[in-house]
């Protein structure tokens, strides 16, 4: 009997269907624009959330002692995000920002939006994220070449795991450059139980089809107070100035999130929980069930002060490693987008690049994705990326070694124990 399709990690909406009671207020009421009762009641649930007070779909409260005092503005996308708070905290054109090399394009691309220029930091072996040493040493070297600091440092939590915060906000009150968050996959992941996106100057937070909760599309923006929180609306709403018509003395984008899409992350709130739980059973299924298995190993939390919410399970093959197929890895050229993305239509220009997975990982995500099972390689490191070719990168071989031997695996809301039975014995039967 074939398998159903499953799928790396897909939205799923609450058993109660609140995200439908939500947008159907908002067409009863003609809120069909990009803002609205949605949009508000979202924002405050996201500040809830992020300062330490959780809703939950029982009705209970769960609160920090000492609750932060965080302003959250939603918005388009998590893109979006990064672009406001590369503005909010000064980056200009000739600027350069630190940025974690080992990410999903969208910590990059925004800085050069802004004519200023990435530079690349690599990561450190544990988290996978950026390596703190390496981050200070990029800092030291690009005032000595160019006679001025990076405008701001934007570390990211990859697929979920935390990066070493206390240590990077260290470096970066040291040499007072703003730090800002990218947590669009760390969505509920903590730091010594404080959530990620509130320890730097702003926290950027995704909520795609695919991330921990959904909006279909959307992201917003954690600010340090009432004041930024302002900046950040005010900018993301075309910097319209308080007159009875259209006035504008600064250059703003129509970056707000609509009244739509927040009625479902109203409703998906409400799962937040359950969905982070679901995350981190999936991993303690994988963990339990390759622990045997030589040549593969599951990434982990590296130690009690991290707490990821597993947005994406990931292992690493061995080299030695041989899998079924392997022969004829890379024979065939790819069309359109291996991770379900649509609207690739560039072609890629050969078979091979100067830095991709080895011949065992690509044969078994063949394997797995001819038995219906989604997988992908990691996140390429953006100092490898054509386009940042010529942009400065401070490098140790971790990320690029990774690239080489990781693969990322179905974890989410969607796939049940049955699916992650199917899963784990197809890996096991394509090892030879």
């Amino acid at each position: 009997m074939e398998h159903k399709r499953i799928y790396l990690c897909l939205a799923h909406m609450s058993d109660a269907g609140i995200e439908q009671k939500y947008i159907k207020e908002a067409f009863d009421t003609n809120w069909v624009v990009p803002l609205g009762p949605n949009v508000n009641g979202f924002e405050k649930d996201l500040e809830n959330f992020c300062n330490g007070i959780v809703e939950t779909r029982h009705g209970t409260s769960l609160q920090q002692t000492e609750p932060l005092q965080k302003r959250v503005v939603a918005l388009c996308s998590g893109t979006a995000a990064v672009h406001l708070s590369l503005i909010a905290c000064g980056v200009c054109p000739g600027d350069e920002v630190i940025v974690q090399s080992f990410t999903f394009c969208a910590s990059s691309h925004p800085i050069t939006y802004l004519g200023a220029t990435p530079i690349f930091v690599d990561s450190e072996k544990d988290s996978w994220n950026i390596d703190p040493d390496l981050m200070e040493e990029a800092i030291k070297d690009r005032i000595a070449k160019t006679g001025k600091k990076p405008k701001a440092i934007v570390p990211v939590a990859l697929y979920g795991m935390p990066y070493d915060i206390e240590r990077i906000m260290e470096i970066a009150n040291r040499y007072e450059i703003p730090v800002i968050e990218d947590a669009a996959e760390g969505f509920g992941s903590r730091w010594k139980g404080q959530v990620l996106g509130t320890f730097g100057e702003y926290g950027v937070q995704s909520f795609n089809g695919n991330k921990m909760i959904t909006t279909s599309g959307g992201g917003a923006l954690v600010c340090p107070d009432e004041q930024a929180w302002k900046k950040i609306m005010w900018l993301a709403t075309q910097a319209r100035e308080a007159y009875p018509y259209y006035q504008h003395e600064a250059i703003g984008y129509n970056y707000r999130m609509s009244n739509i899409c927040a009625g479902i992350g109203r409703g998906q709130m409400t799962v937040l929980n359950d969905h982070i739980a679901h995350h981190k059973h999936v991993q303690q299924y994988y963990e339990k069930a390759f622990a045997d298995i030589p040549g593969i190993t599951v990434h982990g939390n590296p130690d009690d002060r991290y707490d990821s919410n597993f947005w994406l399970c990931t292992i690493e093959l061995d080299e030695q490693l041989k899998v079924k197929g392997q022969e004829l890895a890379y024979g065939t050229a790819v069309q359109g987008a291996v991770g379900g993305a649509a609207g690739v239509v560039h072609g890629g220009g050969s078979l091979h690049t100067d830095c991709e997975p080895n011949a065992n990982v690509e044969a078994m995500r063949v394997w797995l994705d001819q038995r219906g099972i989604e997988a992908r390689p990691l996140w390429k490191p953006m100092h490898k990326q054509p386009v940042y070719k010529n942009a400065p990168a401070y490098v140790n071989g971790v990320s690029e070694s990774l690239f080489k031997v990781g693969m990322c695996l179905p974890s989410g809301p969607m796939v049940t124990d049955e699916d992650l039975a199917y899963i784990v014995e197809s890996i096991k039967e394509a090892i030879l």
